[in-house]
C-alpha cells in the first residue's frame, strides 16, 4: 500500500499557515525586544534588538509579508510602547508607516547574503520614514540643541536626530545576523520552506 502524495493545494496551505505562525511569533520576538532598550532619545527613537526578527521574516518570505509583519509590529509599537508623537500624522508616519519598510528586506529572499542587504534596505527604508516626520512634523522653528550641538536647520537636525538611533540600529542588527549567520544560514535563505 502507498501513500498519496499531498496535494499541491495542500502543501500551499501548510506552508501559509507556516508563515502566519512564524509571522505571528517574530513579531511577537519583536515585541518582547523592543523593551530591551540600550539607549533612548527624548523626542522617540531608541537602539534595541527589536528590528531583526521583522527582518529576518522578510527575507525568509517575501516582500509582501515582510511589509505586514513590519505594519504588525509598528502597530504594536504605537499600542504597547508609549508611543511618543505630536498628533496622529506623527503616530502615522513614524509607526505605522515606518516600520512597514523593514519588509523591504524581502527584496532579498533566498539570496545567500540577502539577509544584510535586506538589513540595510530595510533600515534605509525605516530611516527616511522618520527623516521625513523630522522634517514636515517635528520641524523646529528655533535652534533647537541635541547631542550637545545646537541646530536651526530642521534637514539636519532630523538627519542627525533619527540618524544617531536608525545608524546604531543597522550596526546592531548586522551584528546579530553576522551572529548567527553560520548557524542559521538555511533559515536566512529559506530552505526549509517547502517549494
Amino acid at each position: 500500500m502507498t501513500s498519496a502524495k499531498p496535494t499541491r493545494s495542500a502543501v500551499s496551505g501548510r506552508t501559509r499557515t507556516r508563515m502566519l505562525c512564524e509571522g505571528a511569533i517574530m513579531v511577537a520576538l519583536a515585541q518582547i525586544l523592543s523593551y530591551i532598550k540600550i539607549m533612548e532619545l527624548p523626542n522617540g527613537g531608541s537602539l534595541t534588538p527589536a528590528m531583526f526578527p521583522i527582518l529576518l521574516f522578510a527575507v525568509r518570505w517575501g516582500l509582501k509579508d515582510g511589509l505586514l509583519a513590519g505594519f504588525v509590529f509598528g502597530l504594536l509599537q504605537l499600542i504597547f510602547d508609549g508611543a511618543y508623537a505630536w498628533g496622529w500624522q506623527s503616530m502615522l508616519l513614524d509607526y505605522l508607516v515606518a516600520f512597514p519598510p523593514l519588509g523591504l528586506a524581502g527584496l532579498f529572499k533566498g539570496k545567500k547574503w540577502g539577509i544584510f542587504a535586506g538589513t540595510v534596505l530595510g533600515c534605509l527604508g525605516r530611516f527616511i520614514v522618520h527623516f521625513i516626520s523630522g522634517i514636515t512634523i517635528y520641524r523646529i522653528y528655533a535652534p533647537t540643541e541635541i547631542l550637545g550641538t545646537v541646530f536651526d536647520e530642521p534637514n539636519l537636525y532630523s538627519l542627525v536626530y533619527n540618524g544617531s538611533y536608525m545608524l546604531p540600529n543597522t550596526i546592531l542588527a548586522l551584528a546579530i545576523a553576522g551572529l548567527l549567520y553560520a548557524p542559521l544560514k538555511k533559515f536566512y535563505v529559506g530552505e526549509d520552506i517547502p517549494k
